[in-house]
């Protein structure tokens, strides 16, 4: 067997580890401990610290506390659940530390974060007696604590002579949190007593208590009165964290007790968020921000004096660590040059080292180190590893890690060959590229049909193996092959070229102009290879147009054609349109401008100035013209009363094109106008413009007169004068009203009367000595508070007629039924005044009621119908003529009864008999009561189904024989005649649609008044509607 030599064994082994690298790589963290601190008081006496990291093969682990290794094998407390730590039964002091997770696999070797892991605990206080305090009354003590150890939060109190609640704190008597002593500012006698301190751990919830401090207050001698004296006091200086709570206490021993206040030493008040508790001896500052910050104090005075605490709060902007820019995995080629950075962002500012498979990296030979920054030169395989940048500063450190992987191989083309075949056009330039995975880099050099290729004025092998030849032509076509070289081997791959003939724009698309509406086709040939296909695509500003989701565009012709067609154009097809053909060898475009044209765009807003009662300066901004000139501009107008815009009279009348500015006329005053600009160009009349801001003209004296002057009508001795009021718009002016005038025929004097109102619309002179249909003349003026305007043109009016003199005669009347009498009468004849009589009025009313209990029917011939009246009943009639004036005298009343009502008992024993297309029917006649009308006869109605027309047959007999079509449902009704109307129908009778020609039935009563349908079927087969 051959024996390998070391540089082929390097390549095998390089080989291997390309193979395996998509699937194979080194340890990268998921799950990473993290600073905790755990209560010594749980139940289940167990610790447990994160780790986990993904990797291939799966990676090992073990941990590190304080810097040295774990042995979980040997010491009992540790053990690991997959790369977890698990401590059981922990201590206090044996357990603590700073701990660290270590990843491993056969690619290298990582380290966590560091995790500080402590546990809070509360030890009990020394159980030896503590001495007696002796303190006259008056005097200031302090109580000593002297906590057990301890770590974790703690809270302090006092209790005092064994009492079961907590020591209240007040202006007197403070507990320091930060000391746990007791501060009492005076001694009063009842402060003798046993004083216990107990202190509490916030995380374990446990309490200890300390032996009792007996207080003796002496009182043979007192103790005077002296100044504050401040015991408890925060530092000078103490820097606070953004976002953090802050506690200063401050409490003076004194007598009297000294009260306590604090203040910003710069004067500004103290922020609303704090918050002052135990009588002033603690100010709290929550949510710590940088104006919180400065100098703070703290005031004790009683009236011996005052004593002032101070101390600076620093705000210390500090900002966590946190990665800027981390670190990517390399897969780099022997004897290339490695560079990393990694940029984290934090306050204070971090400093950098670096780690490999988890040790220290040092600056040595190849290996440079600068902060954040590793290079290392000339890369070899015993450089692959797992490298970490760590960034750390007095607050923390993050780790970032990232692997480099070192390859060795001879040049491949397996991933990146040579182009198999290249296609491109006469005269172009094509690049052949060569680029084999190699480690180290390859040397490429290129051949064509076994002859070696060197660079020349069109062929040049660039620098990193690509080939580039230009100014191709026909004789260039044939097998490239590149061949790549490195001192682990040589490779090769190889490409055709294939040369064609380049394509040609021949018909190209000429710029061109249109109007709104048209259809245009922009062209665009080629000619190209025969063996190439071109394809065809259009762009409408700079955008490719998608012929699926455009109505207006389509592209017709095939082949070397591909015109664009532009269907129903608008103003918003101005723009370039390009025509771009691609072939599997090059790509030629041509382009065309196409302008639209189009009516003109809205004017810019109007704006109106110099207002008077007609007229108005109106000026406007140009609106695009849309590529054709604008002609002439309309000026329209709008108000409260016109129908839309309206076209309104300008000077000059016709405003040409280039006038941005004319006189609106024949205004109405006092009336509110908007206007608006409309352009028009030689194409069509363009949008209007925004209105203008709404103006209202001024006012001026009337100058439309009343329409339509006329009169007549009223009651006797008036004249009634009427007009057609003058519209809003065309009443010029507030306080409108109308000037009434009217004289009798001949007379030279006018009477005249003012109406204030401006909807008057009529006028009523009374005056009992006008005699009826008197002739006068009238005429009605205006006016508003500008002045009077004009009178109407003089009419003729009458005055009123006089009621009507005579009653109507021959009144008589006729029952038709239960409820209808018929009233007819003799027309009253014209009289002396000439009266017109329009309507006459029939009153009636029961017998021995009021005349003025009457109803009343108004009808304008000689006959009336009374209906909805009581049968059998006897009522009072009258009639009276009336005109204009009013109604006359009654005719004499007389008496009419009304006919006695129809039977109640509708048709009973109803049977009928279906032969053919007849139906036989038949009934018991209806007897009527005493007070009912007697049966003259029956009405039959009938009609196919639930729709269709109905038809009404009369009987004076018991039965009826019906002709109908065959095979059809009917609906029949049967109603008695009497001379009192219409009795009680039978209700509907369905007669159902039979499949037999022959059937029967019948209608009877039964209990509880529901009638049953009987059905005698003859034959067997029955089809029900």
């Amino acid at each position: 067997m051959k024996m390998l030599l070391p540089w082929e064994l390097l390549i095998l082994l390089s080989l291997k580890q390309c193979l395996a690298e998509n699937a194979r790589h080194g340890p990268v963290f998921t799950q990473e401990p993290s600073d905790s601190i755990f209560p010594m008081s749980t139940g289940d006496k167990l610790v447990f610290l994160n780790c986990r990291a993904k990797g291939n093969p799966p990676p090992h682990y073990r941990w590190k506390v304080d810097g040295r290794d774990i042995n979980t094998d040997s010491d009992l407390n540790y053990s690991l659940v997959e790369g977890n730590l698990l401590i059981n039964n922990p201590h206090f002091i044996n357990h603590g530390g700073v701990y660290q997770c270590i990843a491993t696999n056969t690619f290298g070797t990582v380290v966590s974060r560091e995790a500080k892991v402590q546990f809070a605990f509360l030890q009990n206080f020394s159980r030896k007696p503590r001495q007696t305090v002796s303190v006259r009354e008056g005097q200031a003590v302090v109580l000593l604590c002297g906590p057990p150890p301890h770590h974790g939060e703690i809270k302090y109190s006092w209790v005092f002579n064994g009492q079961r609640g907590f020591l209240q704190q007040d202006a007197r008597r403070f507990v320091s949190q930060r000391t746990g002593n007791l501060y009492i500012a005076k001694v009063e006698a009842s402060d003798a007593g046993n004083y216990t301190c107990a202190v509490r751990n916030m995380m374990t919830n446990a309490t200890v208590f300390s032996s009792p401090t007996p207080v003796v207050v002496r009182r043979d001698v007192v103790m005077g009165e002296y100044e504050p004296k401040i015991e408890v006091q925060f530092p000078d200086k103490l820097p606070v964290s953004k976002g953090s709570s802050v506690k200063l206490e401050c409490f003076a021993l004194g007598n009297p007790v000294p009260s306590i206040s604090w203040r910003r030493a710069d004067g500004n008040p103290l922020p609303g968020k704090i918050k002052i508790n135990h009588s002033a001896g603690v100010l709290e500052i929550p949510y710590f921000r940088p104006e919180d910050a400065g100098v703070y104090e703290c005031d004790a005075e009683n009236s011996r004096g005052r004593n002032v605490a101070r101390g600076q709060l620093i705000f210390q902007n500090v900002e966590h660590l946190h990665w800027a820019q981390t670190l990517k995995d390399a897969h780099m080629a022997i004897d290339a040059n490695l560079q990393w950075e990694c940029k984290a962002i934090g306050k204070p500012r971090p400093t950098y080292r670096w780690l490999k498979n988890g040790q220290p990296l040092t600056a040595t030979g190849r290996v440079h180190v600068e902060a954040g920054r590793l290079t290392i030169s000339k890369i070899s395989l015993s450089d692959s590893g797992m490298y970490q940048c760590v960034a750390e500063n007095e607050f923390g450190s993050v780790y970032a890690s990232a692997e480099l992987k070192v390859v060795a191989s001879p040049p491949d083309f397996t991933q990146r060959p040579v182009k198999k075949s290249t296609v491109i056009q006469r005269g172009g330039e094509v690049v052949l590229e060569c680029r084999p995975s190699a480690s180290p880099r390859a040397s490429v050099s290129w051949w064509r049909g076994g002859e070696p290729l060197k660079s020349s004025e069109r062929q040049t092998i660039m620098e990193d193996g690509t080939l580039r030849i230009t100014n191709i032509s026909k004789s260039d076509e044939g097998r490239y092959t590149c061949v790549a070289r490195n001192h682990f081997g040589a490779s090769s791959s190889a490409g055709i070229l294939v040369v064609k003939e380049p394509t040609k724009i021949m018909v190209p698309p000429l710029s061109s102009d249109a109007t709104v509406g048209q259809s245009i086709v922009l062209p665009c040939e080629v000619s190209s290879d025969s063996s190439l296909s071109p394809i065809f695509k259009w762009f409408f500003n700079g955008k490719a147009i998608d012929f699926s989701r455009q109505e207006h565009f389509e592209m017709i012709g095939g082949g070397f054609a591909g015109d664009l067609m532009v269907r129903n154009i608008q103003l918003k097809h101005s723009g370039k349109y390009v025509c771009m053909v691609h072939t599997e060898v090059d790509t030629v475009s041509a382009a065309a401008d196409l302008i639209v044209r189009g009516p003109p765009g809205a004017p810019a807003g109007p704006l109106v100035t110099d207002v008077t009662d007609t007229t108005v300066q109106l000026s406007w901004g140009s609106g695009p013209d849309n590529h054709s000139p604008i002609t002439m501009y309309m000026v329209q107008a709008r108000t409260p009363f016109s129908i839309g815009w309206q076209t309104v009279r300008t000077v000059p009348d016709s405003v040409p094109g280039q006038m941005m500015h004319a006189t609106v006329r024949d205004l109405n005053p006092w009336v509110d106008y908007e206007f608006r600009v409309v352009a028009i160009n030689g194409v069509g009349v363009g949008e209007p413009s925004t209105p203008s801001k709404q103006i209202r003209t001024k006012a001026a004296v009337p100058k439309v007169a009343p329409l339509n002057v006329s009169g007549g009508g009223g009651a006797r001795g008036e004249l009634v004068i009427m007009w057609e009021p003058v519209p809003e718009e065309q009443q010029s002016g507030e306080d409108f009203g109308y000037v009434v005038a009217f004289r009798p025929l001949g007379s030279s004097t006018w009477i005249q009367t003012v109406l204030a109102s401006p909807d008057a619309s009529r006028y009523i002179y009374k005056n009992d000595s006008v005699a009826p249909l008197s002739q006068f003349e009238a005429t009605v003026g205006v006016y508003n508070s500008m002045g009077e305007g004009p009178f109407s043109r003089v009419a003729k009016v009458l005055s009123a007629e006089e009621e009507p003199s005579e009653a109507p005669s021959r009144v008589r009347a006729r029952a038709l039924s239960a409820s209808e009498i018929q009233v007819s009468w003799e027309s009253v004849p014209p009289g002396s005044s000439r009266e017109k009589i329009i309507a006459y009025e029939v009153l009636f009313w029961e017998e021995g009621s009021q005349q003025s209990e009457a109803d009343r029917v108004r009808v304008i011939n000689n006959t009336a119908l009374l209906s909805g009246l009581k049968g059998s009943t006897v009522y009072v009639i009258s009639v009276r003529a009336q005109n204009s004036a009013g109604l006359g005298p009654s005719s004499s009343s007389f008496n009419i009864a009304t006919k006695k009502p129809p039977p109640r008992q509708p048709p009973g024993s109803i049977e009928w008999n279906l032969t053919n297309s007849k139906i036989f029917l038949n009934w018991e006649h209806v007897k009527a009561m005493e007070n009912e009308s007697e049966v003259t006869g029956y009405k039959v109605a009938y009609r196919q189904n639930w729709s269709g027309r109905t038809t009404v047959l009369e009987t004076n007999k018991t039965s009826v024989e019906l002709q109908i079509p065959s095979r059809e449902g009917y609906l029949i009704e049967i109603k008695p005649l009497t001379e009192g109307g219409d009795g009680t129908s039978s209700g509907s009778i369905r007669i159902p649609k039979m499949s037999s020609l022959n059937s029967k039935g019948c209608v009877c009563p039964v209990s509880v008044n529901i009638c049953c349908l009987m059905l005698f079927i003859v034959s067997l087969n029955i089809l029900w509607l």
